[in-house]
């Protein structure tokens, strides 16, 4: 069964459907551990009322980016993570983090990448005037948004649609997505993934 450890910083919606899958049966995975870099994130907060392995580790407790990605390193490797799932996690990773878990840590993004990446996606589709959005999950590289694209999924943009109307939509959709790219993943039929180490 794929273990996975999950990043957050908020909500944690996408952990929460994910969690819902695997209950259900729908995904075959197994949460090890979940880690925020917010002590007051709900998702949190939510995870440790589930009874998951969930706790914060927080960038100011230590000296440096590296040392505190160093020990995210070391959670993970200690619960045996085999796929990092970055669910809401606002932070950028690091060169030597990104190294350790080559092409086996994955992003969801809510635009059809390669289009609108980085911050506020919703709101750059609606400024584009586009028809359609949509979401992403992508493996995680050195660039912003930039790694191989495992699924992508089609959102339409409605009339009079604002930038929360759409983000939920496009939520929606990520609830089912996400774990159809980590079923993939498990399935080794990913982009990617005959790399995986």
């Amino acid at each position: 069964m794929l273990k996975l450890g999950i990043l957050i910083s908020g909500r944690g919606s996408n952990l929460m459907a994910l969690h819902q899958h695997i209950q259900t049966g729908g995904l075959k995975a197994q949460i090890c551990i979940v880690i925020s870099n917010n002590a007051d994130a709900p998702g949190l907060a939510w995870a440790q009322k589930q009874g998951l392995n969930a706790m914060a580790v927080l960038r100011p407790d230590f000296s440096s980016k590296a040392e505190y990605e160093h020990k995210l390193l070391e959670l993970l490797k200690q619960n045996h993570v085999e796929l990092v799932v970055l669910a809401g996690y606002m932070a950028i990773l690091g060169k030597p983090f990104i190294q350790a878990f080559r092409n086996r840590i994955i992003n969801i993004h809510p635009s059809l990448l390669p289009a609108f990446r980085g911050l506020h996606p919703q709101r750059q589709a609606l400024a584009a005037g586009v028809k359609v959005s949509g979401l992403t999950v992508h493996f995680v590289d050195e660039g912003v948004d930039t790694g191989p694209i495992i699924l992508q999924q089609i959102v339409p943009v409605l009339d009079g649609d604002t930038e929360e109307t759409l983000s939920e939509r496009i939520l929606k959709e990520e609830h089912t997505c996400y774990a159809q790219a980590i079923e993939m993943f498990a399935k080794k039929t990913a982009l990617g993934a005959d790399e995986r180490t």
